[in-house]
C-alpha cells in the first residue's frame, strides 16, 4: 500500500508539534505499567549484581595453593 499524501517538512507550528508530542505521550502513558521490585532500586544504582533477579553475591575468598 502506498502513502498517497504530500507534506513539505516544516510545515507545523512550534504550538503544533508541541500539542502533537503531548498527545503522543498522553496515549504511550496509557499503557505504562508500574515497576515490579522497586525495593531493589537502590541496590542497583549501588551497582549490585543480579542474575535472573537474585543478587549475586561476589566469593571475596580467596584460596592460596
Amino acid at each position: 500500500m502506498r502513502h498517497r499524501t504530500v507534506r513539505t517538512k516544516g510545515s507545523l507550528s512550534q504550538q503544533t508539534a508541541k500539542l502533537m508530542v503531548f498527545k503522543l505521550i498522553d496515549a504511550a502513558s496509557k499503557t505504562w505499567r508500574r515497576l515490579k521490585g522497586t525495593n531493589q532500586l537502590p541496590k542497583v544504582i549501588a551497582g549490585v549484581k543480579f542474575i535472573d533477579g537474585i543478587e549475586v553475591i561476589p566469593n571475596t575468598e580467596s584460596h592460596a595453593a
